[in-house]
Formats: C-alpha cells, structure tokens, sequence
C-alpha cells in the first residue's frame, strides 16, 4: 500500500520549456552551449556556487549579454504553473491519505522567480500541501544520484516499497526504482499529474 508521495515540480506542477534557454544562447551565436555549462548548471543545482557566480561564469561565454539579461534567460525557462493542479494537490493534502513530499533538482534563481511570478499566496499556498519541500540547492544533492533519494527516505522514516515518486525525466525514475521505490515517469504533453490516482490503482 503506498503511503508516501514524492513529486518532481518542473514539468509535473509548473510547465517548462528546456529549449528556450538554449535557443536564446544560440541567438548570440554560439552554435553549441560550452561543455563546461552542463557542469556548472549541476554546481548551480547542489549549491555549490551562488548566482552571481553562476550568471558571472555564463557571462564570461556570453560577452554581450548583461548579468540581467542573462537572468532573465536563465529565467525563461518557466511557464505557467495551471491553477487546476495546485487545487490538485492542495485538495490530495487535505485528504491526508498520504504523506506528501517534493524534490525538485532546481536553483537560487529559479525559485524566487516562481515566488514572484506565482505570487506569494500562491507559492505558499503549494508549498504547504507537503509536509517536506526539497529543493536541492538547499539540500546539497540532485537526482538522480541516489543519495538524494536514500536522504529523503531516511530523513521522513519512509519504507521505499510504501513511497511513490513521480518525475518526468526516466534517468531520475529508473535511480529511484532500484531502491525499492515504486515509480511513475510521467510523459509531459501526453499525462498530466491529475491522473495520479489511475498510477496508484486507488
């Protein structure tokens, strides 16, 4: 019987377009993204630089681009976050069936740009439906190593055979499942998070 719910946010909540940064980098003429850009995102995500570091490295490739107009690229990644699905989620804690968790691999900018463009009621209002809110520039760990989700289980006395984890990406799902967690890697475009119930056969 699963207990224990742990949802991924970019693409599951909030929708994303994780092409848009690049193709806005491309428009400056850079044909391909640095290799180094995949290391320093990962940096950025476990918290092991700060913003201005982060921004200041991207602009060291990106010369004529502002520390501001890199921000707001880095930014333009996130869309809208549907009213339908924080009434979701909000009405699953409610029913207090399950403990619910979140874990979500993200950054020191792109949260309080959500805050912001969401509203604080809002954010707070979806940040309270769980009963832990993992962000992992906060934690210092991002999926899909498996520490992350060992952590999550260890801190909140979970049984990996009663937790559920939702994701899109499969890399992440499949690094859960070999732990005993059971898994739904969701298919952005095709199933949406509202369909949470037929997943877990209830």
């Amino acid at each position: 019987m699963i207990k224990n719910i742990i949802f991924d946010f970019g693409d599951i909540f909030i929708n994303l377009d994780k092409q848009v940064v690049f193709k806005a980098f491309q428009d400056q003429g850079i044909s391909a993204l640095p290799a180094r850009f995949y290391t320093l995102n990962e940096e950025f995500e476990v918290g092991k630089i700060t913003p201005k570091e982060f921004t200041s490295q991207l602009q060291s490739d990106f010369k004529d681009l502002s520390i501001n107009e890199i921000t707001a690229i880095w930014n333009s990644m996130l869309l809208d976050f549907p009213e339908y699905r924080l009434n979701f989620i909000e009405e699953l804690a409610g029913r207090e069936k399950h403990r619910l968790f979140l874990l979500s691999n993200t950054n020191a900018l792109h949260i309080p740009h959500v805050a912001e463009t969401m509203g604080m009621d809002r954010f707070n209002r979806f940040k309270n439906s769980f009963e832990q809110f993992y962000l992992s520039h906060e934690i210092k760990l991002r999926k899909p190593n498996k520490e992350v989700y060992q952590f999550v289980l260890d801190q909140n006395d979970l049984i990996p055979e009663e937790t559920f984890f939702v994701d899109d990406t499969l890399e992440n799902t499949e690094a859960a499942a070999k732990l005993g967690i059971k898994t739904w890697n969701l298919q952005v475009g095709k199933e949406d998070i509202t369909e949470l119930k037929t997943k877990l056969k209830c």
